[in-house]
């Protein structure tokens, strides 16, 4: 008993600890929170320090965080106020969307044979990474119960591939598209600077916390609970094989509609709140991968996962020049797919252009919004076109 109290101690302060380290430090800020924490569940998970049985608690807080962290991501976002501006984030996002479905099918047809049983589940938590982000990717996973090997397998991929081609994204990526596809057209100022003020809600650190906020922030946690409890509920009434796919989109669905309460969105430090959770998570679901299985299945992932982008980068290039897509909204609209909307504003940077911003924030958020819908929806269709 004592020794799993000392554990659950240290995997929900041990992931508060790195935030924090990383809050304070530029190098390991840009190794990533997420990233670290899967350096260090892997190692503990493979040096034989567990007790006996702790299997279960590893079960029971993966099972739990994630439907936690999800409304409170949900609840900082100002659904109405975007909608108002998304005209053009709608049609960039939805030739990056098209781009994404295109370039996951043809990638699973080839590898879908060498993948194993659990295929169709990556193919899922590719969706919804590549439409929203970390936090789709954990949740369908979750829900579709991957084994904790091919879930670091996959994330593993995600992060070494998008590595690479974010570095591509921040240097010779932009000149080319901006010779291919049509020039950005400047905006008033007027139309987009109270729009930057967004951006404070997807700092993952808790900066400027003060006292008043715990309260609050505590209400937010508890409403999360309640979610939970919702989801949890109605998913006992429905068979057990997709029992939590049902609480994932519950729980998903309620998070969403709870945004828009003035009252609710407005607390402070929610999304951080969830955020800390997500690399609870991480450092849970990593402790539990065997790193020999990670070796066997990692490098054919891998290849998975970069033909899925570089198709998805080719077919979005193609339907951007159709749909007369400007070369900025085009590269900050796939970032905010493929990398999440936190990485919108070092692209925008580098292309001296603050004004697409708020473009790029739009298709993000709408992505977090639909991809544990269509990450799911699209592991179920490949199961039933190819098997699993």
């Amino acid at each position: 008993m004592l020794s799993t109290i000392i554990w659950v101690i240290f995997f929900l302060a041990c992931p508060a600890l790195i935030l924090f380290l990383c809050s304070k430090n530029k190098v390991l800020d840009s190794i990533g929170a997420i990233v670290i924490c899967y350096a260090v569940g892997l190692l503990l998970g493979n040096i034989g320090i567990f007790p006996e049985n702790v299997e279960v608690l590893q079960d029971a807080l993966t099972t739990l965080v994630i439907p936690l962290a999800l409304p409170l991501i949900f609840f900082s976002m100002d659904l109405h106020g975007w909608g108002k501006q998304a005209g053009l984030a709608v049609k960039s996002f939805t030739g990056a969307l098209i781009s994404v479905g295109i370039g996951a099918f043809i990638a699973f047809m080839v590898f879908s044979q060498y993948l194993g049983d659990e295929g169709w589940k990556m193919a899922g938590m590719l969706i919804g990474v590549y439409t929203g982000g970390t936090p789709n990717l954990a949740a369908i996973g979750t829900g579709l119960e991957i084994s904790s090997s091919n879930y670091l397998a996959v994330h593993a991929s995600d992060v070494l591939v998008c590595g690479v081609l974010f570095l591509l994204m921040l240097t010779v990526i932009p000149r080319i598209l901006r010779r291919i596809l049509p020039k950005y057209q400047l905006l008033s100022d007027a139309e987009h600077g109270e729009n930057l003020k967004q951006m404070d809600n997807f700092e993952p650190y808790f900066k400027g916390f003060q006292k008043m906020d715990l309260l609050p922030l505590l209400g937010a946690l508890g409403l999360s609970v309640v979610i939970f409890g919702i989801g949890g509920g109605l998913s006992l009434i429905v068979p057990e094989g997709i029992s939590m796919v049902v609480a994932i989109l519950v729980i998903t669905t309620f998070g969403i509609l709870a945004s828009f309460v003035p009252k609710i969105r407005k607390i402070r430090m929610t999304f951080q709140l969830g955020h800390y959770f997500l690399l609870v998570f991480a450092l849970v679901v990593s402790s539990m991968a065997n790193i020999s299985k990670l070796i066997d299945t990692a490098p054919i992932v891998m290849l998975y996962v970069a033909t899925l982008l570089v198709l998805a980068f080719i077919i979005h290039t193609f339907i951007s020049r159709l749909m007369k897509v400007d070369a900025d909204t085009h590269l900050v609209s796939m970032t905010a797919l493929v990398f999440s909307p936190p990485f919108v504003p070092v692209v925008a940077a580098v292309l001296k252009n603050k004004q697409v911003i708020m473009t790029g924030m739009l298709a993000g958020i709408a992505g977090w919004i639909i991809g544990n819908y269509a990450g799911i929806g699209f592991a179920y269709l490949m199961r039933a076109i190819f098997g699993g």
